[in-house]
């Protein structure tokens, strides 16, 4: 099997998979590896199309919560859950470099926080954020912490 870089992702209003997008663009010349994109929203279907990783992967995820404040009161991850479910199916968590978080800086506490809570669930660090549909910025930097990833394998 050869070794290849693995984006896992959801994406709701289309801005996660325009950074997903975006970043695969930036790191197909950077890299001899495949760059390969998973929609985990393309996938679900009772859980019956997931399958296990074999290989590693970083996953994206945008923030999408219902109630509470980010800080001391409750919250529940609304529409993103496939991905989480996705995650923990025959312990790809195993296989997760990390997870990039993008969200609305105007939630304050709540930017990010789902990727914060999947980081400690599943033990494993948040690489980096971005804002809606990120920056050029964003893309270069995120794209480059992923090829150090796994060049360092």
């Amino acid at each position: 099997m050869t070794p290849s870089i693995n984006l896992v992702y959801i994406s709701l209003s289309g801005n996660t998979q325009s950074f997903v997008n975006r970043l695969k663009a930036y790191l197909q010349p950077k890299t001899n590896l495949p760059v390969n994109t998973i929609n985990v929203k393309d996938l679900v279907k009772d859980q019956e199309d997931f399958f296990a990783m074999t290989d590693y992967f970083v996953a994206f995820l945008p923030t999408y919560l219902e109630g509470g404040n980010g800080l001391d009161s409750g919250d529940v991850e609304i529409l993103t859950t496939p991905l989480k479910n996705f995650i923990a199916f025959a312990d790809n968590y195993r296989y997760c470099y990390g997870v990039v978080g993008s969200g609305n800086k105007n939630f304050n506490n709540q930017y990010c926080l789902t990727a914060k809570q999947y980081a400690e669930t599943f033990g494993f660090p948040v690489l980096d954020d971005f804002e809606l549909r990120g920056l050029t910025d964003d893309i270069e930097r995120i794209g480059d912490k992923i090829l150090e990833l796994y060049t360092a394998q």
